[in-house]
């Protein structure tokens, strides 16, 4: 039997990588074949992120690449999902014929019915989740959307409000992953602090932090928590929880009082200070990872200074900074976008070389000690990997002088260091 070829492109979070997994599974066992090659495919699938301009620019191309594909290659049908075809669904139809059909970023079992045409009962389960993360690790999505209304966000434009997953429906997919080899799961929600708020009854992170803990994963850990949301309670299940990386990714967007009250943060800057002394001495070896957004409107001289005072005085492990970008149908789209985009690369710079020169030192003081590494890829003799206090892609890197295999833990001693690498050798 021919079986149909089917590429899957997946842009944007990690967020959007489980939706285009669930998908991708769902159409495996209808007997699709996947491939790696966009020539190759009678179908491809874009799943889009709408978020920022410069995504929104790479979601664009890649549809257009892919529809040329219509008249080089074997391509028959290109089918568009996730938040920027959630957005634009009518402009983007009127500007590229060539694509099939848009969907939005609920659309799973919608997409799988267009394109095997059968119909899916509400109820199917969606978990044949085929992972397009290295097979020791996965992504595991809480909840959907968001209510924090941030004045700079689209998020829950394009996403909806919070609708978080009951525990019992998570703890299922946990058992699932961890039965299928995941050694690692990445937690995830567009604001995993306020997880449960929304379910009668109520729950709380704190409670699914003790329900994950006790499966057993080699590691679990926590992306994007809200400061604002950071509650005793849950600092105290993260501290007690004997299987979680002792790290925790923390956007807090910027420290001048003046521009966090502008952007509907719900704190000031002493109290992101309390939150992070909190955590580190509940957990002294804590790495904390943030985000940061320079050039909001109006953001001064002294707004500026604050920040990077701040970032100075806080020794953040990582961190990731975005110049502000004025997006569509959010309240800071009614403030003038007033600093020069010229301004807002000098500052982004700026923060930038303050934080190699803190992750410089930092990584310093671990040459000499030894760590248990997770290995996510390996050459002929040496391999890639990282230690509990770093994610996937986004963060430090350690540089193992041997050939280990990929999915393995292993013990490295290190023996030199850079601003973003650890380099040493298995014991």
């Amino acid at each position: 039997m021919n079986q149909h070829k089917l590429k899957m492109i997946s842009l944007g979070c990690a967020k959007a990588l489980v939706d285009s997994e669930i998908l991708l599974g769902s159409l495996e066992r209808e007997h699709f074949e996947i491939t790696e090659e966009p020539e190759e495919a009678e179908t491809i699938v874009v799943n889009t992120c709408g978020f920022l301009d410069i995504a929104r620019e790479e979601s664009i191309e890649t549809i257009l690449q892919a529809a040329k594909l219509k008249e080089t290659g074997k391509l028959k049908q290109l089918v568009v999902m996730g938040c920027l075809s959630e957005r634009y669904p009518d402009s983007l139809s009127k500007e590229i014929p060539e694509v099939d059909r848009f969907f939005g970023s609920k659309n799973i079992k919608q997409i799988a019915s267009f394109l095997t045409g059968k119909e899916f009962a509400k109820d199917d389960p969606l978990f044949y989740r085929s992972l397009l993360t290295p097979n020791h690790y996965a992504y595991l999505k809480i909840a959907e959307g968001c209510d924090n209304g941030c004045s700079f966000c689209s998020i829950p434009i394009m996403r909806g409000l919070q609708k978080s997953r009951n525990i019992d429906s998570i703890m299922w997919e946990a058992e699932k992953l961890l039965e299928n080899g995941v050694k690692e799961l990445l937690v995830i929600a567009q604001d995993s602090t306020s997880y449960g708020w929304d379910l009668k009854p109520k729950k709380h992170l704190s409670d699914l932090i003790n329900s994950i803990d006790s499966l057993g994963f080699n590691w679990f850990r926590l992306h994007y928590a809200h400061p604002a949301h950071l509650s005793k309670k849950i600092i105290e299940a993260m501290a007690n929880a004997k299987n979680m990386c002792q790290y925790l990714d923390m956007p807090i967007q910027h420290a001048s009082d003046k521009i966090l009250k502008s952007m509907r943060r719900g704190l000031g800057q002493s109290g992101i200070r309390d939150r992070i002394l909190q955590l580190r001495e509940a957990i002294p070896n804590i790495r904390i990872r943030t985000t940061l957004i320079v050039g909001y409107p109006d953001e001064t001289d002294d707004d500026f200074n604050s920040l990077y005072n701040f970032i100075e005085e806080m020794e953040f492990d990582r961190l990731g900074v975005f110049t502000y970008s004025e997006e569509e149908g959010t309240t800071a789209e009614n403030l003038e976008d007033n600093v020069p985009q010229e301004l807002k690369n000098e500052r982004k710079d700026q923060i930038l070389d303050l934080q190699a020169s803190i992750s410089s030192e930092k990584n310093q003081l671990m040459v000499g000690n030894t760590y248990k590494v997770l290995v996510d890829k390996t050459g002929d003799s040496i391999s890639v990997g990282r230690t509990e206090f770093d994610s996937p892609e986004i963060d430090n890197i350690v540089h193992i002088k041997k050939s280990v295999p990929i999915g393995k833990f292993v013990n490295v001693k290190v023996e030199s260091s850079n601003e973003f690498e650890l380099i040493g050798s298995p014991i």
